[in-house]
């Protein structure tokens, strides 16, 4: 029977009997495989579930979310299915959460209304009461693919090719639409470790935005800056993988 755990949530490798769970969420317009690498990087140590919006790969015949709110409760309910003793348990076992760009805000969110996440591990995104205008989503699909190019996100082949576009640029706009339409509110916050990873050349996030992530939590703060730009996780998956099992250790 296809529980909504099994409709949200993809596992990529084995884990050892014991090891924590990172909750893995993906930038806008990305989906649960682009962190297939990291959860082999973290293999057996760390168990990486990571997972898959609406509207795309395996899910693309349901329909898309345009807005934070909705998909954070929706995402919420299936991590609430993980376990039947409870919100994101895990037999004891710790349970973080990592997100990149749209994807650390939709974990912050999720994290801020729950007990029990151990770490937030807050990726290429400035801290939620740091807002920008920003309308890509309300551009043509040309400015659109223009924007993906420049922040290097998505394999220039695929930007290339007219099919594929058809496929992605829909979960692109949606995404776009829900991350540029958020708004910050005030309410509880985290009480957990926040490590922030910030690339030194991304144009979407300063250091100093990145910085105010501390803000959001009462527990204790890290901010690591990385060489590269936007999606400068692929440049340096070890030193990022390093600072995960770095966290969880000190956490645990």
């Amino acid at each position: 029977m296809t529980t909504l755990a099994d409709v949200w949530i993809r596992r990529f490798h084995p884990a050892r009997e014991g090891a924590a769970r990172l909750v893995c969420f993906p930038h806008a317009g990305g989906s649960a495989s682009a962190y297939h690498s990291l959860s082999a990087a973290l293999s057996p140590h760390v168990e990486v579930l990571a997972l898959q919006y609406p509207g795309r790969q395996d899910r693309r015949k349901e329909p898309l979310i345009t807005d934070i709110a909705t998909l954070c409760g929706q995402a919420a309910e299936a991590l609430r299915h993980l376990s039947p003793t409870g919100p994101y348990a895990s037999q004891g076992l710790p349970v973080a959460f990592f997100g990149h760009s749209m994807g650390a805000i939709v974990a912050f969110e999720i994290a801020r209304r729950f007990d029990g996440v151990t770490t937030l591990f807050a990726s290429g995104r400035r801290a939620p009461s740091r807002a920008r205008h920003e309308d890509v989503h309300l551009r043509d699909d040309a400015q659109v693919m223009n924007e993906l190019n420049a922040l290097r996100g998505t394999d220039s082949a695929v930007l290339m090719d007219e099919e594929m576009l058809e496929l992605i640029l829909p979960a692109v706009r949606a995404d776009y639409t829900a991350i540029e339409t958020y708004r910050y509110a005030e309410g509880p916050g985290l009480t957990c470790p926040v490590v922030a990873l910030v690339g030194d050349a991304d144009p979407l996030t300063t250091a100093e935005e990145a910085r105010a992530w501390q803000e959001h939590t009462t527990g204790p703060f890290d901010l690591r800056l990385f060489p590269g730009g936007h999606f400068f996780l692929g440049d340096h998956e070890t030193a990022v993988r390093d600072v995960i099992l770095t966290s969880l250790r000190a956490g645990s």
